[in-house]
């Protein structure tokens, strides 16, 4: 039988995929370590295996199972930089700061593509990636974008594309143009979600999962995390919930506000081989991004509807569906066998979060959607810092992120019409 997390609607395509997911056990009792994880995503996991294997006490727990949250079920592309371009940071930080950031960016995706080559852990990457406009009036925006990226930050990867190469490309002409990136790629997040947690738990750390943070203290120079099944005493902790932190920490939830992103698996295209005939990822222009590429096996793996509320859509493939055929009329009848969903993380400015929010505990999220490299890199950051090494993860605690305005009260329902306001431009 395949169990089904109640924070995220819909068995994934992903998990279909794999052999039946390892488990690991509830914690049983009080413990007690050098440092305490909560949060078993790529975040919370790089940080136990990288401070477990310099022999560090690692215990982690995770109020469900690991993968259940976005590192199990998101939409697998890698990205190139931050969630900003570059040449934006560059406007509001600097070019000395937005070109760390955006070295930091590149550090993370060569340590995740060496993490799984290490680890001989198949994550399927295919290389790639196709970012395509669905107005006309941002033409001199991605021709300036790729020039910038050469010129000012040493990235040679870029190519703008015509409507003609776009359409080739897609196999589909509902965009006017592009920018084709082959400095980037996808991958099958759960096989890497689920080899790091093996070499965590090989590298000796303490893996726990359904064992829910009920709440964090500091008594006596210790931290004490109080769980269902017992309390964690530990010199320092990590809080990498990101999306579901919940009521656990009220400065990451008032930086951090989950947005639900839902994803649908089409059967095999063996009919269609005119779509992305390349295997490159898709992102588009759009504020609610449509994102979508192939499997490795040939399927659609189409994300593009969002959600800011906490209530998950009875239907997501009819929804999903609408989208695909938009860009796909040939696809308008395609089976739709997996239809999901989960909840990301984002901040204000769409940069990642990091702040101590108590002596000794560190949290960490916000990734905004590039959360497949960033999460796994701060993860492996934070293990620096605890190790007292220089660590990179300055460059996130030193960005400027503001709470979300309204308080608790207001904060969710401020987000929503904001974001239905986005929305609603997208149609302009």
């Amino acid at each position: 039988m395949t169990w089904q997390s109640p924070i995220s609607p819909g068995i994934s395509w992903y998990e279909a995929s794999m052999p039946a997911r390892p488990s690991y056990p509830a914690m049983a009792g009080s413990r007690k370590a050098d440092v305490a994880v909560i949060g078993g995503g790529y975040t919370g996991l790089q940080a136990a295996y990288n401070l477990s294997k310099n022999g560090v006490d690692v215990t982690l727990i995770d109020a469900c199972r690991f993968g259940d949250g976005a590192s199990g079920r998101n939409g697998g592309q890698f990205g190139t930089g931050q969630r900003a371009w570059a040449e934006d940071l560059e406007e509001a930080i600097g070019h000395e700061r937005a070109q760390l950031l955006f070295d930091m960016a590149e550090s993370a995706k060569r340590y995740v593509l060496d993490f799984a080559r290490e680890h001989a852990i198949d994550i399927e990457f295919v290389p790639g990636q196709l970012s395509v406009s669905h107005k006309d009036s941002l033409e001199k925006e991605y021709l300036g974008h790729v020039e910038v990226m050469a010129e000012r930050f040493g990235y040679p990867h870029l190519s703008f594309m015509g409507r003609e190469e776009t359409a080739s490309r897609l196999g589909s002409s509902h965009y006017r143009f592009g920018i084709r990136d082959t400095g980037t790629g996808h991958i099958h997040p759960m096989k890497l979600l689920v080899g790091l947690a093996e070499q965590a738990a090989l590298a000796g750390a303490n893996l726990y999962e359904e064992t829910k943070a009920l709440k964090i203290d500091k008594r006596g120079g210790a931290v004490l995390i109080e769980t269902e099944r017992g309390t964690i005493t530990a010199d320092r902790a990590l809080i990498a919930c990101n999306a579901y932190i919940g009521n656990l920490d009220p400065v990451t939830a008032s930086h951090v506000m989950p947005i639900r992103s839902f994803i649908g698996a089409t059967t095999v295209l063996t009919e269609h081989p005119g779509v992305l005939p390349g295997g490159e990822s898709v992102d588009d222009s759009r504020f609610v991004v449509r994102y979508f590429r192939k499997s490795k096996d040939g399927r659609l793996l189409f994300g593009g509807r969002e959600a800011y509320t906490a209530d998950n859509p009875r239907d997501i493939s009819s929804h999903i569906r609408r989208q695909i055929r938009e860009i796909y009329p040939a696809l308008a009848d395609i089976e739709i066998p997996h239809a999901w969903g989960g909840a990301v993380g984002i901040t204000m400015p769409r940069q990642p979060f990091c702040r101590e929010v108590m002596p000794g505990v560190v949290t960490i999220g916000g990734y905004s959607g590039h959360g497949v490299m960033l999460s796994n890199y701060c993860g492996k950051l934070y293990a620096d810092l605890a190790l007292g090494r220089d660590t990179q993860l300055d460059l996130i605690k030193d960005l400027k992120i503001p709470a979300f305005p309204g308080g608790t009260r207001f904060r969710s329902a401020l987000l929503f019409l904001a974001l239905s306001w986005y929305a609603l431009r997208d149609r302009l």
